[in-house]
């Protein structure tokens, strides 16, 4: 993490940020963690490096789980009891909101944060149970909208049926939005959240773990090139985008680095997939799968790259393009969502279409032939990660809209509040 930085604002915040299936104690990489694990630890503590007192309060998932963790200094997790205490899958956890938002409510009841800050759609709707009886401010982030997932995944979209519905309630009722790019914002005004309802703050990264200098993953001299995809192993990451293309990069191999532990990879559906994709393609040779990464393996498989992929179908907003930027790495990256803010065309990276393996193989192919170009392409990414996409700078846009919704509740410049307009929607 950056060095601490103490707030200059009037007071010290008591923040509770609520991430019911997202937990930052969760091991990244398996089908339901990821993004939002990451945004919501460092955030956290980024949060409590500006002097206030975070806690974040997860679903307890698993029966041997202490009550509380000290994450670190300023910032506690709180497991919360709704549901069996077992992994859920996060589209079947909806029946269980009523009861998470009933737990935060006689919690806060008696100590309420000064704050209460919602991460994903199901989370909005707990914290809507408490915040609506207590006046307590309530901001907003979506992390991906179920419009998007809905149009791109169509009959694949597991998401409860309700999910569009609320969505749209949490955005008209909470007190902001914190949209992560402006392509959400888009989304939501066509949603019927008005513009003027949201903020724009990003997702980060910490350029001190993510770094250009520092060791990197062992690399075979042959072949030539590395090309890496990091992530989730979900088809809508566009894996399948990256082994197509690779038929025509003779010189590359592609590292694939997420999903579960190496040893059980043999037993996912996604890899064993990815898997036959390759033998049919004629690349299986060249395609290695790390399975999940932990601690310092990240940052050093992405150090190792030439070029990192993120060809990803949609993206609401996509943290391991920031993080290949923070290591001086050059991204060819669909142009969608975040990802069309993050990555600078033909400064920091490629944008190319989703879904296309030809356009991605001659963007790539460009990348690999113009050794001048990828070390231009890695400075320039490296600066704009340090320049908007620090933790601190996050935690920074974060504080003052929690301090605009508080001067706005003072000050009573809303002519309907938020909180008159709220009801409970579980």
């Amino acid at each position: 993490m950056t060095s601490p930085t103490r707030s200059h604002g009037p007071r010290r915040l008591s923040v509770a940020l609520v991430s019911e299936h997202a937990s930052p104690l969760a091991s990244l990489g398996t089908v339901d963690a990821g993004g939002q694990n990451v945004h919501v630890a460092c955030l956290a503590g980024a949060l409590a490096d500006r002097g206030h007192r975070v806690t974040v309060y997860t679903r307890r998932d698993a029966p041997d789980l202490p009550e509380v963790v000290q994450l670190r200094p300023g910032v506690r997790v709180q497991h919360v009891p709704a549901g069996p205490a077992e992994h859920v899958p996060k589209d079947e956890l909806l029946p269980h909101m009523g009861a998470f938002g009933t737990w935060l409510l006689a919690e806060w009841r008696s100590r309420p944060p000064d704050v209460v800050h919602s991460h994903f759609w199901m989370s909005g709707l707990a914290a809507l149970v408490a915040v609506g009886e207590l006046g307590i401010p309530l901001l907003h982030t979506y992390h991906a909208l179920g419009t998007v997932k809905r149009r791109h995944q169509g009959a694949a979209d597991t998401s409860p049926p309700q999910r569009l519905a609320h969505e749209r309630e949490i955005g008209l009722r909470c007190d902001r939005v914190l949209a992560t790019c402006r392509d959400e914002v888009g989304e939501l005004v066509r949603m019927g959240v008005p513009a003027v309802q949201a903020d724009v703050v990003p997702c980060g990264v910490d350029p001190v773990r993510f770094r250009p200098d520092g060791p990197g993953a062992a690399r075979d001299p042959q072949p030539r090139f590395r090309l890496l995809q990091l992530g989730r192993l979900v088809p809508r990451k566009g894996t399948a985008v990256s082994i197509a293309a690779l038929g025509a990069l003779p010189d590359a191999e592609l590292v694939v680095a997420g999903g579960p532990p190496a040893e059980l990879l043999d037993q996912d559906p996604e890899a064993l997939r990815l898997r036959s994709l390759a033998r049919a393609a004629g690349v299986a040779d060249r395609v290695r799968f790390l399975g999940g990464l932990t601690g310092e393996a990240v940052p050093a498989v992405l150090r190792s790259a030439d070029v990192v992929l993120c060809p990803a179908d949609y993206e609401p907003f996509g943290i391991v393009p920031l993080e290949a930027m923070a290591c001086g790495r050059p991204v060819v990256a669909s142009a969608v969502g975040g990802q069309l803010d993050t990555v600078v065309h033909q400064e920091t990276g490629l944008l190319v279409p989703p879904g296309d393996p030809a356009a991605l193989a001659r963007a790539v192919a460009a990348l690999l032939a113009d050794p001048e170009a990828r070390a231009a392409y890695g400075a320039a990414a490296r600066r704009r990660a340090l320049s908007h996409y620090g933790w601190d700078r996050v935690a920074g846009a974060t504080e003052r809209s929690y301090l605009s919704v508080l001067s706005g509740r003072r000050s009573g410049a809303a002519t309907e509040s938020a909180r008159d307009r709220r009801t409970a929607v579980v």
